[in-house]
């Protein structure tokens, strides 16, 4: 490994760690009122579907059904990896039946 290799995953790591460590930082300053709160508790899930959507989009029947079959269970589970593996899931699924 490189120096310069070294120097950017180090960088990239400090950087990494100073967004998590300020999000915390700043979120001490904000009042959780109901708002906040539900707004919080829906970011696993639209990050998830920002994830899945263009691959959904691109995608044949397979892929929407990933993407339904994650959402689903985000949803029902609170899980985010639950909710990908179970896209994963199906997408191997549909995938299999159709071949």
């Amino acid at each position: 490994m490189t120096p310069d290799v070294l120097v950017a995953i180090i960088g990239m790591a400090a950087a990494s760690y100073a967004c998590r460590a300020g999000g915390f930082w700043l979120m001490g300053f904000v009042p959780i009122t109901r708002r906040v709160r539900a707004g919080l508790e829906a970011i696993p899930i639209a990050v998830m579907a920002a994830i899945l959507a263009p691959v959904a989009a691109r995608g044949g029947p397979a892929e929407a059904a990933g993407l339904v079959a994650a959402l689903a269970v985000m949803r029902a589970t609170g899980n985010d990896l639950a909710g990908a593996l179970a896209g994963v899931a199906a997408v191997a699924l549909v995938r299999t039946l159709a071949a």
